[in-house]
């Protein structure tokens, strides 16, 4: 377009358009503010309508949800609701009958009796005092056959020596009808340790095959430190608990455990141990018992279960075990100070009588204890009477041999018989009030030769040396056990 004097006039087109700024302005603009800062700012408000509007928009777009109308079964009535039922699962409170059998219809023929299966395999086990041939006739073998298995077992091992608790595999065959028992097939049972049977039906009858067991009898040594607690370093090292106190009794006749043994000691001991080729373990009793202290060594060996082994106890009784240390020599100790757990209420020496009323000489020792408390036999001896006397009244008297001799007053009750022979820490009585007595005590008395002494004053230890043969065997044993192998 021109203009006067050959101007060009601007276009319209290059006018500048008054919507150029409001679409600039309306993108600077945060439509959608963080509603979490600046509550209350104008932004903040902006922002709220903003999200409003496009709640309400969603809403007003979004489109109806109609349900999906589906065919619905016609109900089940009379024979098809009941066989429907039968075979469904539900609740027993909505009338179910699950499990309940459906009727049989024309094609099925009926069974005047149901089919047996031609063989069945079971076990049982043998209980405690328990026989085998009742234990197979109540799993159902029949008596003819439970008989002769047993016998035949018999001739194996004795049957007392099967161990409670053995599991008897068994095949019981076809029988002919159900009025007989089924014959035994098969049977097979770990009758020792170190061997099994086998029982099989044969055309001749029953057969019995032995099934050996290899055995290592390696016996099993374990070594540690004492630490802080002799038992439980003992048992962390994975010795039995058994195994444990036999250790502990049979140090405590040669030291005291609390005031003797050391945290730096060692232990050393040796168990009795069966290995079998079948992967079993069987642990037996403790063979020795050692504790090295550095300045002193003490070994131990359990000695004495064969009959050529056997020592005499001062008693002249025989004494079939014991623990030896490593010179052949024994030492055997009173269980405690006391024949009764209590404390001393009068001691030996001149007193007045609490009932008499005078001085007289107190030749024992009075020891308080509740009323039935066990009594035991310091040392091992015989009983030379058992019965009720003057002023002692239920009274027992025991002689030990060397001329060692010892009384028991006041028992409630007496547990032994005259003629008899104890061992150290029997129970020969209980504890009373009998014959001239203020209250429950016992009067125990030593004599010596005849003569009473004080018995604090006696010590009730006795000595045994192994000699000649015995001696022989017992050094081939010792070297026998020390050469095992700690772990072995």
């Amino acid at each position: 377009m021109q203009g006067p004097r050959g101007l060009r006039m601007p276009s319209s087109a290059s006018t500048p358009s008054p919507r150029v700024p409001l679409r600039t302005a309306a993108t600077s603009i945060d439509w959608v503010p963080d509603l979490g800062a600046q509550i209350g700012s104008l932004d903040w408000w902006r922002g709220v309508a903003t999200c409003t509007a496009l709640c309400v928009a969603t809403w007003a777009l979004a489109p109806g949800i109609k349900p999906l109308v589906g065919a619905v079964p016609p109900p089940l009535a009379g024979a098809e609701w009941d066989e429907a039922r039968a075979q469904g699962i539900t609740a027993i409170g909505q009338g179910a009958a699950t499990g309940r059998r459906m009727a049989a219809n024309d094609l099925v023929a009926p069974l005047t009796e149901a089919p047996e299966r031609p063989t069945v395999t079971l076990s049982a086990t043998l209980g405690e005092g328990d026989r085998l041939d009742r234990v197979l006739m109540r799993a159902g073998v029949g008596r003819a056959d439970a008989n002769a298995a047993a016998t035949m077992v018999a001739q194996a091992v004795p049957l007392d020596s099967i161990a409670a608790g053995t599991r008897i595999a068994l095949t019981l065959g076809r029988r002919p009808d159900r009025t007989v028992a089924r014959p035994l097939e098969a049977l097979d049972l770990r009758a020792r340790f170190d061997l099994g049977l086998a029982l099989m039906r044969t055309a001749g009858g029953l057969a019995m095959h032995r099934k050996p067991i290899a055995i290592d009898a390696t016996p099993l040594r374990i070594q540690g430190l004492v630490g802080s607690s002799l038992y439980r370093s003992m048992r962390a090292a994975g010795v039995p608990a058994k195994a444990v106190e036999s250790y502990i009794k049979a140090l405590a006749t040669r030291l005291s455990i609390g005031r003797d043994v050391g945290a730096a000691d060692s232990f050393d001991l040796i168990i009795a141990r069966q290995r079998a080729a079948t992967g079993e373990t069987q642990i037996g009793e403790l063979l020795f018992a050692g504790i090295d202290q550095g300045r002193r060594k003490v070994q131990l060996v359990r000695f004495g279960p064969d009959g050529a082994e056997r020592e005499r106890d001062g008693a002249g009784a025989a004494r079939t075990d014991g623990w030896f240390d490593a010179n052949g020599q024994t030492e055997r100790r009173a269980v405690s100070g006391l024949p009764v757990s209590g404390r001393i209420t009068s001691t030996f020496g001149l007193r007045v009588h609490p009932l008499l009323r005078f001085t007289r000489m107190h030749k024992g020792l009075d020891i308080g204890a509740p009323y039935g408390t066990p009594i035991h036999a310091m040392t091992d001896g015989v009983v030379a009477f058992a019965g009720r006397t003057g002023g002692y009244g239920n009274f027992v008297k025991l002689t030990h041999g060397g001329g060692m001799a010892s009384g028991y007053g006041h028992m409630s009750r007496i547990a032994v018989s005259s003629g008899t022979r104890v061992r150290q820490g029997q129970v020969i009585g209980y504890v009373g009030s009998t014959g001239l007595s203020t209250g429950p005590h016992l009067h125990w008395e030593v004599w010596k030769n005849g003569t009473a002494i004080n018995p604090r004053a006696v010590s009730f230890a006795g000595v045994a040396q192994l000699s000649g043969a015995s001696l022989r065997a017992f050094k081939a044993k010792v070297a026998t056990l020390l050469a095992v192998r700690p772990g072995g």
